[in-house]
């Protein structure tokens, strides 16, 4: 026998119209024109609520409101894809560089910090959001190249020396070429890592490729915002909770864009 609790039920039902919705979720009012600037500051775990799960009734157009958010324009997404390579080239040579300094703690440090890029990028190859630090994790080990990728990156985590870390790590950085390269958004680059100069330590000079996709971009204010520091969206540059979350921030936000 199934017995049932008593008292009331709290389903949390609120009744909104969708564009109030998005306005308090996102800070954008969906009867205006999106800007480069409003989809490099809407974080990705909110375009993901908003574009996912099941809907069973729809007469107020949430379908054509779901679409008008299911993914970025494409030199937007050309700028992210940039900016995440770009963030792995400036510290890709840091964790052997650490390592080498005597801190093996700083090493580990900044491998988990290109390992969490590399997801990044993953995710932004496949055209999917990501979520939330919970969910990061798990979601993207059910993208089609966590097959691969996954196993590698745990060998980055696991290991006990920097030189541990620079093994497996090469081979992320080649997997993650390939997967660049099999877009057909550029000329394809070199997918095996060298060593840094004279250094005992490999890269792939991420840089490089964040050059090569800039290249590509042909949108003329996002060819303006990417003549400056690439510092892609407010999941690359943030990962503060409430300035993610509070959607107040997001007209200051778009000021990073605008100059």
């Amino acid at each position: 026998m199934v017995k049932l609790a008593k008292g009331p039920v709290n389903h949390r039902v609120e009744i909104t119209s969708i564009r109030k919705f998005i306005l308090d979720y996102l800070g954008f009012d969906i009867e205006g024109e999106l800007q480069v600037a409003d989809w490099l500051t809407f974080p990705q775990q909110k375009l993901l609520g908003i574009t996912t799960g099941e809907v069973f009734h729809d007469d107020i157009e949430l379908k054509a409101v779901r679409e008008y958010f299911s993914w970025y324009p494409q030199d937007v997404w050309l700028y992210l894809l940039a900016s995440v390579w770009q963030r792995i080239g400036q510290e890709e040579h840091l964790m052997g560089r650490a390592g080498e300094a005597g801190s093996e703690i700083g090493s580990a440090l900044i491998a988990a910090r290109l390992v969490r890029d590399i997801m990044r990028l993953c995710f932004l190859i496949e055209k999917h959001y990501a979520p939330y630090a919970k969910w990061f994790g798990l979601a993207f080990t059910r993208l089609p190249c966590a097959a691969e990728l996954n196993p590698v990156l745990e060998k980055v985590l696991q290991a006990k020396t920097w030189q541990g870390r620079d093994k497996w790590l090469a081979f992320a950085y080649e997997i993650a070429t390939r997967m660049s390269n099999a877009l057909g958004i550029m000329d394809k680059i070199p997918e095996q890592t060298s060593l840094f100069y004279d250094r005992p330590f490999r890269v792939i000079w991420a840089g490089k490729v964040a050059s090569k996709i800039i290249n590509q971009i042909e949108d003329p204010v996002i060819k303006k915002t990417a003549s400056r520091p690439l510092i892609g969206g407010i999941d690359l540059f943030n990962d503060n909770t409430d300035l993610l979350e509070d959607p107040a921030f997001q007209k200051v936000l778009r000021r990073l864009f605008l100059i």
